[in-house]
């Protein structure tokens, strides 16, 4: 395919970290990355998120479900129409439930709804065809990541994302494509932000950890993170994945320390298991890039230079941008989604084979 063949495409992402939606445009064909255009971001207010949060671990038809899906659509419809020269739309909507081996995975907000209240195509539901093939349904960006790792000449490299929960992507550009054999290792690490923004919040009313100062003074409780280390998802062979709640136990066992003491003790377990990820590495890497809100956590990046065995270095020194990178993995993969190729493989998801997904509503 040429750029004659390339559209802009509006992703939109709303993360487990529930603070508001990410949209960025992106010139491309499903195969190359040709420009990155536009971001935004929109918010959600205290109130929003509050019945989004009120929400979390339901199902469709469950209480509060319906309130918090006409909360994603209408804060995402708000956000999309400040955009010009959008061709299609890429719309995860809001993980509510993940339970691939179980229920299946739930992510509120309606694509056709959005379609009809915009006037344009949208891509949606990426993840229930994977799941209902055996799949995780996660995480899906690793086929983008491939684009970015040939788009800018990486080699074989490794992405971090660092949101709510954290996930690595293991990626060997020199491979056929993103669906080939050995050409991407992926999974989810373990808790990432989520866990420290929702102490902070519920101790201090803050947001987060701003840069990981108060992680900085405090003391992890090693006695902790070792007994982290031994909860099973740990020793599971990877692709394996995570829902926002999966380490609630955590969060538990950090409750009688300091407030220092605990986010210190929570980052030092999410750094751990970014390390105890490497032990499932295909091929060893030159760098590890770190995308998502936790490479603004200082704290948090000093404690992955030191404990990884690998050049740990933020996306946006790379060139890209790691506030958007997720939202941009939707738009790429919603032109995936539109032309009927494969998002998502055995290296990704762990699904049998690599499949097509999503679906594409016209207004």
């Amino acid at each position: 395919m040429a750029e004659t063949d390339a559209i802009w495409v509006l992703g939109c992402m709303s993360g487990t970290s529930m603070d508001g939606i990410d949209a960025a445009m992106l010139l491309t064909d499903g195969v190359k990355v040709f420009e990155f255009g536009a971001t935004g971001f929109r918010p959600y207010t205290p109130a929003e998120r509050a019945v989004i949060a009120a929400a979390q671990g339901k199902w469709p038809g469950d209480d509060g479900v319906a309130e918090a899906a006409a909360i994603v659509e209408q804060t995402h419809a708000e956000l999309i129409s400040r955009f010009g020269g959008v061709a299609l739309v890429g719309f995860h909507g809001q993980t509510l439930a993940h339970e691939p081996a179980a229920r299946g995975t739930h992510q509120a907000g309606n694509g056709a709804r959005l379609a009809q209240m915009l006037g344009k195509p949208v891509a949606w539901d990426f993840r229930s065809n994977d799941v209902a093939a055996g799949g995780q349904g996660a995480p899906l960006a690793p086929f983008y990541h491939f684009a970015l790792a040939r788009r800018f000449d990486l080699g074989r490299v490794a992405f971090l994302n660092l949101g709510g929960v954290g996930n690595i992507t293991f990626v060997d550009p020199l491979a056929d494509a993103p669906d080939a054999p050995g050409a991407l290792l992926a999974f989810d690490t373990g808790p990432a932000n989520a866990l420290m923004d929702d102490l902070v919040r519920a101790r201090t009313g803050l947001a987060c950890d701003y840069g990981g100062a108060l992680a900085a003074i405090g003391v992890a409780d090693q006695g902790i993170v070792t007994r982290f280390l031994e909860l099973e998802y740990f020793s599971k062979t990877p692709p394996k994945s995570l829902d926002r709640n999966d380490f609630a136990q955590l969060a538990e066992w950090v409750e009688p320390l300091s407030d220092p003491d605990a986010l210190a003790t929570l980052a030092a377990a999410s750094v751990a298991a970014v390390k105890a990820a490497f032990r499932h590495a295909p091929f060893p890497v030159r760098q590890l890039l770190v995308c998502g809100g936790g490479r603004k956590n200082d704290h948090l990046m000093k404690l992955l230079a030191e404990e990884l065995p690998v050049e740990v270095v933020s996306v946006d020194k790379a060139g890209m941008d790691g506030d958007m990178l997720e939202a941009q993995a939707f738009a790429f993969l919603a032109q995936r989604v539109r032309l009927g190729r494969t998002i998502s493989a055995p290296g990704t998801t762990g699904v049998p084979q690599p499949m097509t997904g999503g679906l594409v509503s016209h207004p």
